[in-house]
Parts: structure tokens; C-alpha cells; sequence
């Protein structure tokens, strides 16, 4: 594919949905690549493993700063990487109203709960306590309002008996890997026809 659509990652953590979208990039017909993993923790393992596969990084703690200041020096190195698309990848900051509104449209997120059900935190203990037979895993684009722009894709995960948190979100994991290359690869494809 001649032109890819360029993107940044954001994780605070060990990056395993970055991992998988930085892997199925190398794929042939992958419309878009990695040019920038970015994270509020200097020690997020993700980060190791990026610079491992040849991707630029970039870290800034958050520690002692406003949110405005920190999400203003993050968009200064999304935007000095050239990235058209901000995903966040186990992310676990709320971002600035400026820095959404600046990336609407063009930011994505993967939620690990089929919404509108269980926005915020500790979804799968939440979805075992209401006794539903299914967890899942969402992508959305995100919106000022915390996990409830518009929906890109999701799946669902049957819950089993006896599951924990622990073992629902082990299996949802999986399906987020397999989700989030799909919905990222199918939201930027129509841009790289109009030549944007």
C-alpha cells in the first residue's frame, strides 16, 4: 500500500492493544501504521517494547502538571510525528476538553464493555454482579462525554459459569485485539482515497 494512514498511540500501561495493532500494520493491506507511542508513565512497558520494534516514543509523566499543560506538550509530539489519527490504547488519563475537541473525528478508544453498558471502570465485575450472559469490548470515537461517542464496532463475550473479573477480562482482551485492528483499519481507510 502506498500511503498509510499515520497514527499515534497513547498507553499507560503494557501496551498489549498497541501491540496489536502494531503487528497487524505489518500486514500487507493494512491501511495504517505506527509512527508514535506516547505515555504519562516513563516506565510504561509498552514503551520499551515500541522502541523494540523500530517506533518512535515519547513520554512525559504527569506528575506536578495541570491536565491542559500536559495534554498541550502530548499533542505538541503527536503532531511533531505527523500522525493524522490519536488512538488510545489502555490510556488512563481523562483527557482536556481542548485536546478532544482538537482530535474530534480523528481520536478513537477501545472500552472493554459492550456500551452504552458500563462506562468508567471495573466492567467486568460489574457485568458478572448484574448476572448478564455476555461481557465484550468496544471501539468508539471519542467524545467530551467519557466512553460514549459514536460506536465503530464491538464484541460481545459470553461470560461462563464461575467466571471472575480476572478470567472475563483475560478472554475480552482477546477479543480486543482482534476488534481494534478491524475498526481502526476500516475508520481510516476512506481517508486515504480522498487523498487526506
Amino acid at each position: 500500500m502506498a500511503f498509510r494512514a499515520k497514527v499515534a498511540v497513547l498507553i499507560s500501561g503494557s501496551g498489549t492493544n498497541m501491540a496489536a495493532l502494531l503487528y497487524a500494520s505489518r500486514l500487507a493491506d493494512c491501511p495504517y501504521e505506527l509512527v508514535l507511542v506516547v505515555s504519562n508513565k516513563p516506565e510504561a512497558g509498552g514503551l520499551a517494547l515500541a522502541a523494540t520494534e523500530g517506533v518512535a516514543t515519547f513520554s512525559l509523566s504527569h506528575k506536578g502538571m495541570t491536565r491542559e499543560a500536559h495534554d498541550m506538550a502530548m499533542d505538541a509530539a503527536i503532531r511533531q510525528s505527523g500522525a493524522q489519527w490519536v488512538v488510545l490504547a489502555g490510556y488512563m488519563r481523562i483527557l482536556s476538553p481542548a485536546f478532544v475537541a482538537a482530535w474530534e473525528g480523528r481520536m478513537v478508544n477501545i472500552h472493554p464493555s459492550l456500551l452504552p453498558k458500563y462506562p468508567g471502570l471495573h466492567t467486568h465485575q460489574r457485568a458478572i454482579e448484574a448476572g448478564d450472559s455476555h461481557g465484550g469490548t468496544t471501539v468508539h470515537l471519542v467524545t467530551q462525554d467519557l466512553d460514549c461517542g459514536p460506536t465503530l464496532g464491538q464484541v460481545a463475550v459470553a461470560i461462563a459459569p464461575g467466571d471472575t473479573p480476572e478470567t472475563l477480562a483475560a478472554r475480552v482482551l482477546i477479543a480486543e485485539h482482534q476488534l481494534y485492528a478491524r475498526c481502526l483499519a476500516d475508520l481510516v481507510r476512506p481517508s486515504l482515497t480522498v487523498g487526506s
